[in-house]
């Protein structure tokens, strides 16, 4: 009988496309994830991985191997579900996915409320930006995501996941204390026309935000700096080389040097929670959406 393990690890390969890619998603180490692959070959008698490169490619047994595996996968997941019901209680492993500045905002103490309500649950956390996390979820390699969108900039969420709204986070623009901007109590759209930018690298949701309202108000935004971490943008900031739009959540006190003001038209992000609509019933999904709630009204 193949070993469970084995084949998650093989199918996280197959849907992340590496052996890294696998290992984060898993929280194991890329060798960790190398020696399960290396010992289903073994128990399979089959070659399953080819090197191309600096990377790897599944063969045709391997992609076969995968679909079942994802079957299989499917049916152990809706086997915890009834367990955890059964027992009333949450058991097993919850993989969370969160995007950055909620993975440093709320979820430590969602984590830890866990920890103590469900000392049998094992609860893993998986930094990830919005996009790639609804994906993950939507192919059951993560149980539950904290996500976020924009009301212009929706995420797409695929059938059979359901949302728990938990509320807007307030986006405030930073700026050089000595920038004209400055003094105002508000900044209208228009003046923030032919400014220079701090922002994070494309493909992230917040980078196409900011590209659509700034084409909305007549201007290909000039994106000086690139920066995946709000913190290294504030750092940008303090240095006089830009301004940014950043939220409020997970966001420490600012520099001296770095103000925040309110842009006029009052931009926000939609903060919410994605899982798979199956499980629903399962109490580790409950136990973590509860705890995502009270956390989440008490910075409020």
């Amino acid at each position: 009988m193949m070993d469970l393990g084995r084949l998650r690890a093989l199918h996280a390969v197959a849907v992340h496309g590496s052996v890294g890619g696998a290992a984060a998603a898993l929280g194991f180490t890329p060798s960790a994830v190398s020696q399960q692959i290396a010992k289903l070959e073994r128990e399979t008698r089959t070659v399953l991985l080819e090197r191309q490169g600096r990377g790897v490619v599944l063969t045709d047994a391997a992609r076969e191997l995968a679909t079942t595996a994802r079957t299989v996968l499917g049916l152990v997941e809706q086997a915890e579900v009834r367990l955890e019901e059964q027992r009333g209680q949450a058991v097993g492993r919850l993989l969370v996915a969160a995007f950055p500045s909620g993975a440093r905002g709320l979820m430590p103490g969602v984590l830890a409320d866990l920890q103590r309500r469900c000392p049998e649950l094992d609860v893993r956390m998986l930094e990830s930006d919005p996009y790639p996390a609804a994906e993950l979820v939507a192919r059951g390699e993560v149980d539950l995501a904290l996500v976020q969108d924009w009301p212009t900039v929706p995420l797409p969420v695929q059938d059979g996941l359901t949302r728990l709204d938990l509320g807007t986070d307030p986006v405030d623009l930073l700026l050089p204390a000595g920038d004209a901007l400055a003094a105002l109590t508000a900044v209208p759209v228009e003046r923030l026309v032919g400014q220079r930018w701090i922002s994070v690298p494309p493909g992230n949701i917040c980078h196409d935000w900011l590209l659509r309202t700034m084409r909305e108000a007549g201007e290909e935004p000039d994106v000086r700096y690139q920066a995946g971490e709000f913190e290294t943008q504030i750092a940008l900031v303090a240095a006089g080389l830009g301004m940014g739009l950043v939220p409020r959540l997970g966001r420490g006190p600012l520099p001296p040097g770095v103000v925040a003001r309110p842009v006029a038209s009052q931009p926000s992000r939609r903060v919410f929670a994605l899982w798979r609509t199956q499980a629903s019933r399962r109490p580790a999904i409950t136990e973590a959406l509860a705890s995502m709630r009270e956390r989440w009204d008490a910075l409020a």
